[in-house]
């Protein structure tokens, strides 16, 4: 499971956010809701969608399922001048991604986020950054599949 090193530039996203926790998971509304009208997003740059994760600088150093953070279910563009006011538009600041390729259903990705965290990061030449994490959903995703890849993007910088 070693990811690969990425600098991303940065990208234009629109789509849809809400405040949630863990213990207050609103994803599968998030993600209806998003997934019904992100029809009416006419200059998107990818087919890709991106499920981004915005969260507060303590997040990680105690954690706690019951911790606040806004989600994001969301596109790609290549301008946000002509979306409707129905979208949010959010500037994904490029930087320092650790990338890992992850295949397998939700119910499974606890443990992957766990080794991430819990080894890869503390092992590794790297520290959490304080930007966005994202998982992209290509093609290849299939919701509750056990087939289904992913891109889990963790921002990192030098130790």
């Amino acid at each position: 499971m070693k990811p690969r090193i990425v600098e991303l530039k940065s990208k234009q996203l629109v789509g849809l956010n809400q405040e949630m926790s863990l213990v207050d998971n609103k994803t599968f509304e998030l993600w209806k809701n998003f997934r019904q009208r992100s029809k009416d997003i006419l200059n998107k740059s990818s087919q890709d969608y991106i499920s981004l994760q915005i969260y507060p600088k303590d997040y990680f150093e105690t954690f706690s399922p019951a911790k606040r953070f806004v989600k994001w279910a969301c596109v790609e563009v290549d301008d946000n001048k002509s979306i409707s006011t129905d979208f949010q538009s959010l500037n994904l600041e490029g930087g320092l991604y650790a990338v890992f390729d992850y295949k397998g259903t939700a119910e499974s990705a606890p443990a992957f986020f766990q080794y991430i965290y819990g080894e890869w990061i503390p092992k590794s030449d790297y520290i959490l950054d304080d930007r966005p994490h994202f998982e992209v959903l290509s093609d290849k995703y299939k919701n509750n599949d056990p087939a289904s890849e992913e891109e889990i993007w963790i921002p990192i910088k030098a130790k």
